[in-house]
């Protein structure tokens, strides 16, 4: 015993139901997707810290910097997360989000040993402001495209999982 289907009620439900969903994925990527505006206040605090920690500090000194810029980080997250109407469930980030972080990691790691060693052998007067800006630079650079990268298969048109 079947029951007999209208189509283009069965396409208004569709639309009615696949909106909403659209419009949250709109969001997401609008909130992923905000342009190197959104990263300036983290260069800005890593370029600091990095400019601070070429200096010659005692260890409390070397220690306070290290804590305010996690600190700084810290706090940055929480009003991100706080201003985001939408959040994501944890099902749905993908391969993609976590290779960039750890490439990010990578990345951010290299680049600051890579321009130590340059400071250094260089002998610069400021090296540390070389190396901050040079860190702070590429981490502008990369940071966006990466992150565009990492949440464009979140939308699957399919239905399926991405």
């Amino acid at each position: 015993m079947s029951t007999p289907v209208d189509a283009e009620r069965a396409w208004a439900d569709l639309q009615r139901i696949r909106v909403p969903q659209e419009r949250v994925y709109d969001e997401l990527e609008r909130c992923s997707v905000t342009g190197r505006r959104a990263y300036l206040p983290i260069a800005a605090v890593m370029w600091v810290y990095l400019a601070v920690s070429g200096l010659d500090l005692p260890e409390w000194g070397v220690l306070v910097a290290l804590a305010a810029y996690v600190g700084a980080l810290g706090a940055m997250g929480v009003r991100a997360s706080r201003k985001s109407r939408m959040r994501l469930h944890r099902s749905r980030y993908s391969w993609r989000v976590f290779a960039v972080f750890l490439a990010a990691a990578a990345l951010g790691a290299a680049s600051i040993a890579l321009t130590g060693r340059l400071v250094e052998w260089a002998e610069l007067p400021f090296g540390s402001l070389v190396q901050a800006t040079i860190c702070a630079g590429l981490f502008l650079l990369v940071t966006a495209p990466a992150n565009r990268w990492a949440f464009a298969p979140l939308r699957s048109y399919d239905g399926s999982r991405p």
